[in-house]
């Protein structure tokens, strides 16, 4: 009885214990669970992906961090961008500019939170979670930002986002010092949060800030575009993006395709399969759920309907893939914010000066499944293009005032036609497609090529005409590429299909490249055949400089601006040189696969004739005839205005203010020698010509330019022009002859010419000119710099 009291005292005693323990507990759990909610009661709350607070007193972003790794917050997309932009073409710093897109994580240890950004590039595609922790243990993460835990939960831990959210997560000092602008640091003081443009949705939480660097200003871009070029301020912005759901299927890329890709390595890969793996980048796509793309309700008219037009064209294509309504263009809503990721925007960028336009993407690094797209037009473009074709119609030298007004719709049709082209191709790499440079040589059959406006004669008039000047819709070969990336169908077929029609795809490695050699990918180039457009543009360029004068220019505007309208016409012919320059030890080839049934394809130079009538036309580019001003066009070119500042859009030249005519020949003819005499050029032809004697060879490439542009100023009746082009084409030679890694037998013909060249100036007609020749050349003979330095480049020319 006693042991029972005893026991029954004893299971009292505990169970008060318990009690009184147990207490203290649940205190500490309700107080653990409180801390967020106590710290935050004052705070004003945005519930979303990532939930924030807002301290409205102080200034300051709160973020909530879920603690368990299981969270549907695990793993998200950090993507940076710069929503208000510096204005400068030439820094780079754009309204809208996105940044990088990194699969990230928060990693909770203690008191601190770290910022992960996941390597991507390494890993193994396996069910083995032992295989799969090797390749994370082998390859570096990398933090991106750490915190202390200013409150926390059981659930959640919150930090303070105001100091990562207020540093430079754009790069911001490092591009203004790449760009020799400046050095500058963030400074703190100047910068604040951006509540306005913080908020939180179920899938995504969109954070900004409005940061000012500050420094010493003392780059001549920086101070031409920033209020004050010592203090900039910019606005930055972090999107935290839940993933996608796993009902995406990645789609292998194809060199054939026409698509970018998106590469990663797999080490998981079978024994005998690559390592390599490549998705190509597209949207999500069904029938409920349509591509959208937003524009910004900033552009003006007739800008905007153009862009909607032009950006609609893409529904052609997914509707001939069964998606009717797959593919739309509407305004954005106005209260939508543009860094937004549930919105595929298409924005209106204004600079100080003309720059390019680009379509991006934030893209899941996983998979390729393009989350958001983003257009960057850039707004002066369509006033280039109005400049170009001012300069070629003439419109104020109309008989009336009805035809000036004919004349001037015109212009503006076609600059409205390559506004709605240009929506047109930046839409298209945000649909993940890639350039292809070689659908000019196609019909143009593609809006992804950079398209040159295309210019007629009328045969009756002997006016010019731009009707044409551009197509209207997409071409075939954006059909197909759609078909391959958003279709349905056998994707074998998409490319068999594009055999059989005869459609190519070369993209910017092979096309953009000076020393390029593919024949028919090219920039701003129109034809199946470079060299006959050529010569076809030539035609159009004389025509052009022969009705040039008083009536390229509006009434009210300074003579001086004559300048401006000048260039693209004098240069009509700049960019087709280039495509017809790569006939010269040409090559045709594609971007083959071998397939179990189908036949070797194999390169071949471009046939003999086809590079000897090639020389023969870009030696006229050279000559004096083609390059010398119509005499009645020297007496319009005045100097600058006053009033009117220094314009990169002009030529340099030597004469001080007024207009430098022979220098502007100079640096055309430096333009087409610097191609033709290009050291890759230059050891293709001497091989070709190895192996058949017909293709023209080293020698034959200086003859021509010898005749061309050397010996019509080898007599002492030489016109200023003629000598100037003679020491630009010397001076051209003996950098080529200069070059460090030509072979020997192309060394040793550029050798040989200049020796030629010394014996011929010494026998030519005794002149100041000769004389100086024959010093210039005895100075490179005797192993000293060349005395002379070349014409200066020509003015920007892209994008047009």
């Amino acid at each position: 009885m006693l042991r029972f009291v005893f026991l029954a005292f004893i299971g009292c005693y505990l169970a008060a214990g318990q009690q009184a323990l147990a207490a203290p507990a649940a205190a500490q759990a309700e107080a653990a669970n409180s801390a967020v909610a106590e710290f935050t009661a004052k705070l004003q709350a945005h519930e979303g992906f990532f939930t924030f607070y807002h301290d409205q007193t102080d200034g300051k972003i709160y973020l909530q961090v879920p603690r368990h790794s299981a969270a549907s917050q695990a793993q998200f997309i950090f993507q940076t961008s710069l929503p208000w932009g510096l204005g400068s073409n030439d820094i780079g710093l754009d309204r809208g500019q996105l940044g990088a897109t990194r699969l990230a994580s928060f990693f909770i240890e203690g008191n601190k939170v770290l910022l992960m950004q996941h390597n991507t590039q390494f890993r193994a595609n396996t069910d083995n979670v032992a295989e799969r922790a090797s390749i994370n243990e082998a390859f570096a993460d990398s933090v991106i930002a750490g915190f202390e835990v200013v409150a926390a939960d059981a659930q959640h831990v919150l930090i303070d986002y105001t100091p990562f959210l207020l540093s430079d997560t754009h790069g911001v000092t490092k591009r203004l010092r790449d760009t020799k602008q400046g050095q500058y640091r963030l400074s703190s003081d100047k910068s604040v949060i951006y509540p306005q443009r913080s908020k939180a949705f179920p899938d995504n939480t969109e954070l900004e800030a409005k940061i000012t660097f500050s420094g010493e200003g003392t780059g001549n871009f920086v101070r031409s575009v920033a209020a004050d070029a010592d203090h900039i301020t910019l606005h930055l912005h972090h999107s935290f993006i839940r993933l996608p759901d796993d009902n995406y299927t990645p789609r292998k890329f194809h060199p054939q395709s026409g698509f970018w890709a998106e590469s990663h390595v797999d080490y998981a890969a079978p024994l005998g399969e690559p390592l390599q793996v490549q998705y190509i980048p597209r949207h999500r796509l069904s029938k409920d759920q349509p591509i959208i793309y937003y524009l910004d309700p900033g552009v003006p008219e007739p800008v905007k309907t153009a862009l909607l037009e032009g950006g609609r064209w893409w529904a052609e294509a997914f509707a001939a893939i069964d998606y009717p309504e797959g593919f739309q263009v509407r305004e954005l809503p106005a209260n939508a914010d543009p860094m937004d990721v549930r919105y595929n925007v298409i924005q209106w960028v204004h600079r100080a000066t003309r720059g390019w336009s680009y379509g991006s993407s934030i893209i899941d690094p996983r998979t390729g499944e393009i989350i958001k797209g983003h257009v960057t037009l850039g707004s002066l473009r369509v006033r280039q293009d109005m400049l170009i074709a001012q300069g070629l119609l003439a419109p104020y030298a109309a008989e009336s005032k009805a035809q000036q007004q004919q004349l001037e719709q015109a212009i503006e049709a076609m600059a409205l036609n390559r506004i709605r082209q240009l929506s047109a191709h930046e839409i298209g790499h945000t649909l993940g497609i890639a350039h292809n440079f070689a659908a000019s040589a196609n019909d143009r059959s593609s809006v992804m090529d950079y398209p040159h406006p295309f210019v007629t004669i009328d045969t009756q008039s002997g006016k010019l005409k731009l009707n044409d000047a551009y197509t209207n819709r997409i071409g075939l070969w954006d059909m197909q590429v759609v078909a391959y990336g958003y279709g349905n169908g056998d994707l074998d077929q998409v490319l068999a299909q594009n055999q059989r029609l005869g459609l190519q795809f070369i993209s910017d490695r092979d096309a953009r490249a000076a020393g390029g050699a593919h024949p028919d990918a090219h920039l701003w180039d129109n034809g199946s055949d470079a060299v006959t457009e050529l010569e076809r543009l030539l035609a159009v360029r004389q025509t052009a400089l022969q009705q040039f004068g008083l009536g390229n220019l509006a009434n009210g505007r300074p003579l001086s601006e004559l300048q401006n309208v000048l260039v693209p016409v004098y240069l009509l012919h700049r960019y087709q040189a280039e495509a017809a320059v790569k006939m010269l030890a040409g090559m045709h080839y594609d971007y083959a696969v071998k397939s179990a049934d189908s036949k070797a394809v194999q390169t071949r130079p471009v046939n003999a004739s086809q590079q000897q009538r090639a020389l023969q036309v870009l030696s006229n580019t050279l000559s004096a005839k083609t390059l010398a001003l119509p005499e009645h066009l020297h007496s319009l070119l005045l100097p600058s205005a006053y009033g009117e500042s220094y314009d990169r859009e002009r030529f340099s030249g030597l004469t001080g203010v007024t207009v430098d005519t022979d220098t502007m020949a100079a640096s055309a003819a430096r333009f087409v020698l610097d191609l033709m005499l290009h050291p890759q050029r230059l050891e293709r032809l001497q091989q070709q010509h190895s192996r058949e004697g017909a293709i023209p060879d080293v020698t034959k490439v200086l003859s021509a330019i010898a005749e061309a542009a050397i010996q019509p100023a080898q007599n002492n009746k030489a016109s200023s022009l003629q000598q100037r082009l003679a020491f630009e084409s010397l001076g051209a030679v003996v950098r080529a002859y200069q070059h460090d890694n030509s072979s020997a037998a192309v060394k040793a013909a550029l050798y040989s010419f200049l020796q030629h060249q010394q014996q011929q100036w010494q026998q030519a007609a005794p002149s100041a000119h000769r004389d100086y020749a024959v010093f210039a050349l005895q100075q490179w003979a005797d192993g000293k710099p060349w005395p002379l330095q070349p014409a200066p480049a020509l003015p920007p020319g892209s994008p047009i």
